[in-house]
């Protein structure tokens, strides 16, 4: 459990280092956004997709 945790925080770690580094997380091309007057829509789809990977990917080696 202890290892898992520590992964898991230098996983958050590394992430916040790719958004302070100006990687474009969150506005990834194929995410939805349509703005319609006061209106405004946004949905991740391809932020999400990636993120799924990465996860799925990440407990895979973890099963081993």
């Amino acid at each position: 459990m202890g290892k898992t945790l520590v992964v898991i925080g230098l996983g958050i770690a590394a992430l916040g280092l790719l958004v302070m580094l100006g990687v474009p997380f969150g506005r990834l091309p194929g995410d939805v956004y349509i703005r319609r007057g006061s209106f405004s829509f946004y949905f991740p789809l391809a932020t999400s997709i990636v993120l799924s990977l990465l996860l799925t990917l990440l407990l895979a080696l973890f099963r081993r």
